[in-house]
């Protein structure tokens, strides 16, 4: 019995040790439990703030894209249970320190990502894309948001370890309790088969609490794997919109530079280093030091606060700004139309700025061209009306000097000062054909001319003029076209040109004639707006000169301008060949650099066949007895004209203006030619007299006579088929003759 009580003693003293062990691996177990629970929990509550903020950002990204006020809210909504749920997390791990500071920093992340999508939201809502390029340039969400990541991945790795480790010692436990009911079967089958079931229990409840544990790692798996899909597709709908953006913003025409507060360039286009010559990391002071800035006229410089880099970043907007740029290298000036707006943050003080810099250049070298062009015209038009009134006095001198000549031949004395009258009445006419050829309202006679044999036979003439010290070379075109102008007009024009360049090499030098076809085309015509598009022959004249100034090319067609000393040279020369070009239908450009040389090219029209051959046939003067009715509106002229053709034996009759004249015939007086001038008082032309004659009498022929032609009988330079002039001044040589052709043609 003792041994038995003692053997119990002993039995019921390792029964206690064992139920003392057992109950010890009890309360273990069911902290081990408690604590898997807790671990599971705060993996639960991870991912779902994980989830939210993951909303959050897609909400955020799809209102970049398409921004309206449902997704707005939504994004709101997400952002505030974000707060809260990551406040319940920070609270679930008080008992873990390490897990705590963890969570307070990732929910100072939080904060902050929210806030830069809060930021992005307002810039998006107020168009400011510009802004919005420049905050998604920083990239500073994306950082952000990486850090928010490795964060609660930080976290999920501690809580999984956790997990792991009370696993091992819950198998641990088990292991013990199974020692423990083996030993205590000996002794107390009730007490083993007790702790046996309650191991048994344990077991199960460890059993239950790993396969919770596994279930809520799969679970938290296929979250993580639900958040990184989509994570990956906003990742992606943002590179595609930023993307998007940026090829538009690289493919504007215009240079845009944006700005942070301090003037350093954060963004810039392809447009700004082709027109600005905006390399990286520069900034405007960089820019300013590449040209001069000038205001819209050129000459007044732009002083620091009128720049527009000053002006947007001091908080001024502004829109088409005009500005001059000369570039400090040798590239042209450009003129430039500036746009500026200030960026601002959220409490709205300054940030940055946006510049739109616009190229005008070209625009307004046509506007220069224009004016240009209408100023000649405008020359043209005063010069053609002071020829025309000076030709009516110059026939009167040049008929009336003529006919002193003749009658003082037995007074030598007076028939030399009459003769120097005569001379210098025919250099008046010489000048007022200049007049007139820049005022594009002389007679021309065009036929289809070979312009490579007028360059060759001019060529000849002009080795002796230009002299020794002058190179002529020739480049012709062999299949250049025919052109359809006047030869002799060609002629002058050429040998003026060849004149002028001799003059600008004084000490010799090269002249280069060439004939080519080309064709003008619209990108052309538009920068020239005197010319149509199309074929022409192209002439250019080419010295090795000193060459011509901007401002010289300016004035060079305008008449009595001219660079030479007083008294050699009228200053007619090229305003001829100007106004000879346009009135063929043609085009004239000059190409020039001081002390380079200057390359004239005049583009002549093509020809309408094959060119025609030169005729020298001179029609000799004779007297007749047919009655003409002379109609002209100055009396002077009328008087002279009736006396010339009296004194060759016509009969006349005369009349100032055309109802003078249908006054005339209405009364029956017979006549066999109607010689008037173009230009009428009375409301009626000498074109609308000439209808109103030949529907009275049928058949009736007419001269007509004028110091410049007019579209009465003249249409773009030429004369109508069949019509015949006589061009003021004239001699009695040339009215004998156009008389007797007008009246042989009636005949």
């Amino acid at each position: 019995m003792p041994l038995q009580r003692v053997i119990l003693g002993i039995g019921l003293a390792v029964l206690l040790m064992m139920s003392a062990a057992s109950v010890s691996l009890e309360l273990k177990s069911r902290s081990d439990t408690a604590l898997a629970d807790h671990s599971i929990n705060v993996l639960k509550q991870i991912s779902d703030v994980r989830v939210l903020v993951h909303r959050a950002e897609t909400s955020s990204g799809r209102f970049m894209l398409t921004p309206n006020a449902e997704i707005e809210s939504l994004y709101r909504d997400v952002a505030g249970r974000v707060s809260a749920k990551m406040a319940e997390l920070i609270e679930a791990v008080r008992d873990n320190p390490g897990q705590a500071r963890l969570f307070e920093e990732t929910r100072a992340l939080i904060a902050r990502r929210l806030a830069i999508s809060d930021e992005m939201l307002r810039l998006r809502s107020a168009g400011d894309t510009a802004a919005v390029i420049a905050t998604a340039a920083r990239a500073e969400g994306f950082s952000v948001v990486n850090a928010i990541n490795a964060n609660f991945d930080k976290a999920v790795a501690e809580e999984r370890r956790r997990l792991a480790d009370q696993g091992e010692r819950s198998k641990t436990n088990g292991r013990f309790l199974l020692v423990i009911d083996l030993a205590g079967v000996a002794l107390i089958l009730i007490l083993a088969t007790a702790l046996t079931l309650s191991t048994h229990r344990s077991r199960r409840q460890l059993q239950d609490s790993l396969s919770a544990s596994k279930a809520a790692n799969e679970a938290l798996e296929a979250a993580v794997a639900e958040r990184t899909g989509h994570l990956v597709a906003a990742h992606e709908e943002l590179r595609h919109s930023t993307a998007v953006l940026q090829n538009t913003f690289n493919s504007i025409a215009e240079a845009v530079l944006v700005l942070d507060a301090k003037g350093e360039i954060l963004l810039a286009n392809p447009a700004a280093e082709t027109m600005l010559r905006y390399r990286p990391r520069m900034h405007v002071r960089d820019l300013r030091r590449l040209s001069v800035a000038y205001r819209a006229d050129g000459s007044t410089r732009l002083t620091v606060d009128e720049m527009p880099s000053t002006r947007v970043l001091r908080g001024e907007p502004f829109d088409e700004q005009e500005i001059f740029i000369r570039p400090a290298d040798d590239r042209a000036p450009l003129h430039l139309v500036v746009s500026g707006r200030p960026l601002r943050d959220a409490t709205g003080a300054i940030s940055g700025a946006a510049l739109v810099y616009h190229d005008i250049s070209l625009w307004r070298e046509t506007e220069r061209k224009l004016l240009q062009s209408q100023k000649l015209d405008a020359l043209g038009k005063l010069t053609g009306g002071v020829a025309h009134d000076f030709n009516n006095m110059l026939t009167v001198i040049t008929g009336t000097t003529e006919t002193l000549v003749a009658g003082l031949a037995h007074q030598p004395t007076l028939q030399k000062t009459a003769e120097v009258i005569d001379q210098a009445a025919e250099r008046c006419s010489e000048l007022i054909q200049h007049l007139l050829a820049f005022a594009r309202r002389q007679p021309l006679q065009p036929r289809d001319v070979d312009i490579n044999s007028t360059v060759l036979d001019i060529a000849k003439l002009l080795r002796p003029t230009l002299g020794e010290q002058i190179e002529i070379n020739s480049i012709l075109e062999q299949e250049v076209a025919t052109s359809h102008i006047d030869a002799s007009q060609l002629a002058n024009a050429l040998l003026n040109m060849a004149i002028n360049a001799r003059d600008a090499m004084p000490d010799g030098g090269k002249l280069l004639l060439e004939v080519r076809n080309v064709v003008l085309d619209e990108a052309y015509a538009q920068a020239n707006p005197d010319v149509s598009p199309g074929g022409y022959v192209m002439l250019a004249v080419t010295d090795t000169g000193t060459g011509m100034s901007k401002e010289v090319q300016d004035q060079v067609f305008e008449p009595f301008f001219t660079t030479k000393d007083v008294g050699k040279g009228s200053g007619l020369g090229m305003s001829m060949v100007y106004g000879f070009v346009r009135q063929s239908g043609g085009h004239i450009k000059i190409y020039s650099e001081l002390g380079h040389g200057t390359t004239i090219r005049l583009y002549l029209p093509p020809g309408r066949g094959q060119a025609a051959a030169t005729t020298s046939a001179v029609a000799t003067p004779q007297r007749g007895d047919e009655t003409i009715l002379v109609v002209e509106d100055d009396a002077l002229v009328r008087n002279f004209v009736c006396t010339q053709l009296q004194s060759l034996g016509y009969r006349t009759l005369a009349a100032a203006d055309g109802p003078a004249a249908i006054a005339i015939i209405d009364t029956g007086e017979p006549f066999d030619l109607l010689f008037t001038d173009v230009i009428l008082p009375g409301g009626m032309t000498g074109r609308q007299l000439a209808e109103e004659v030949t529907k009275r009498r049928p058949g009736t022929k007419v001269l007509y006579t004028s110091g410049y032609s007019d579209n009465a009988i003249v249409h773009q330079g030429r004369l109508d088929p069949g019509v015949l002039l006589l061009t003021k001044p004239y001699r009695m040589s040339g009215l004998a003759e156009m008389i007797r052709r007008a009246l042989k043609d009636a005949a």
